[in-house]
């Protein structure tokens, strides 16, 4: 039967586009997940380099070459990094040092916290159920066993039949060995990988920051006429989009963590600089961040058996922290430039742990952010940008 003028031929050509969309997401999956070292390691220094950039505009304001600043800032950078090493080894090392006080008063706090529901609910059980008479026992009369029937009888002797080789049970020998030592001796070809990775960090980070005129003109130079304009205007978009959203976030988290080992240290909690730093910054995970920022003061205080009063205040104060760098920090610092709805940002949590485990669950919102960037000034996928945002 032949086509008339309305009837349209299948879309093949969209088909055929469909499956290869299909298939190189397929395979940009597969490479991010095989070389997740590599790209872990370059965002991370993505990321630092971000950070660092204002320090270095600073310098060269004043004269400064652009690679003898980016060497003094990466240098200040990594002397930081190594001071707060050394404090939150002195933490940690307190802590191992404290390991079996703080666990007998923590199952003491289970413990007691146990005994109460458990007392609860005995007196709801109490209240609700019905008194009922007490069963009294009905004694049985015991029957004379006539124990002269059986004098004098031979006892029935008893025969020990071998059991067969494959009904015997297999003896073994329970080895006791550390879980956490087997844990690690497992770990350590995956380990060597991401700590060789991790030493380019800090070249990555200077070169980006040394080079970053040189790889902008030279990145400009793949698009002539009107649209190598777009392409300067797009990338300037972008960087400032991404510095604004990772430095604004980093600023929020340092400020979160100074004030709360400030506050938790004036409420006698043990070990201030680690459980501060850990409540500040986990006040940055989205829609979760209020849960995980409390985590640490509370355990903490449970450890130490401190006083319930210490505990409200520390919660409190952990949540009004919280709602301030949410509510009035993050639009001064971040703004309004970078936006993400709830939905994408679970996946995009789901999909970025799958693929680079804890990695990814770090990384995932600057990605996403830095993905929605791109779209929003790119033409062409600015309908992209849209539906990730809010």
């Amino acid at each position: 039967m032949p086509l008339s003028r309305n009837d349209s031929p299948p879309p093949v050509e969209t088909d055929r586009g469909y499956a290869t969309g299909i298939i190189a997401a397929g395979v940009v999956l597969a490479i991010l997940y095989w070389a997740r070292p590599v790209f872990i390691t370059t965002i991370v220094a993505v990321i630092i380099a971000l950070i660092l950039e204002p320090f270095v505009g600073l310098l060269t304001r004043v004269r400064v070459p652009r690679a003898i600043a980016s060497g003094i800032v990466c240098l200040v950078a990594v002397a930081v990094l190594y001071f707060v090493g050394r404090a939150v080894w002195y933490q940690m090392s307190a802590i191992v040092s404290d390991v079996p006080a703080l666990k007998e008063r923590l199952t003491d706090t289970i413990t007691g916290i146990s005994d109460q529901i458990q007392h609860t609910q005995e007196s709801v059980g109490r209240v609700l159920t019905p008194t009922r008479k007490p069963v009294v026992p009905v004694p049985v009369p015991q029957l004379p066993v006539d124990s002269k029937k059986y004098r004098g009888k031979p006892a029935v002797p008893t025969v020990v039949l071998p059991l067969p080789p494959e009904l015997i049970p297999e003896v073994r020998i329970h080895e006791d060995r550390n879980v956490i030592s087997d844990y690690v001796v497992q770990q350590l070809p995956a380990l060597y990988q991401y700590l060789l990775m991790a030493s380019f960090v800090p070249l990555l980070v200077y070169f980006m920051l040394s080079w970053r005129d040189h790889l902008h003109r030279s990145f400009l130079r793949f698009f002539e006429g009107p649209s190598r304009l777009t392409a300067a205007r797009s990338v300037q978009g972008i960087a400032g989009m991404a510095r604004a959203f990772v430095v604004g976030n980093f600023l929020i988290g340092v400020i979160l963590a100074v004030t709360s080992s400030i506050v938790f240290a004036v409420l006698h909690l043990p070990y201030p600089l680690l459980i501060g730093g850990l409540s500040g910054f986990l006040s940055l995970v989205p829609y979760a961040g209020i849960v995980l920022a409390s985590l640490p003061p509370l355990l903490a205080a449970f450890a130490s058996a401190s006083p319930s009063g210490v505990l409200v205040l520390a919660l409190l104060i952990t949540v009004a922290l919280h709602f301030a760098g949410m509510n009035v920090l993050y639009p001064i610092l971040v703004g309004g430039r970078v936006h993400l709805n709830p939905l994408i940002v679970t996946l995009s949590l789901m999909l970025w742990g799958f693929l680079w485990d804890a990695a990814g669950l770090l990384l995932a919102i600057p990605i996403t952010a830095g993905l929605k960037a791109v779209c929003d000034n790119v033409v062409g996928l600015r309908k992209y940008g849209r539906f990730l945002g809010d």
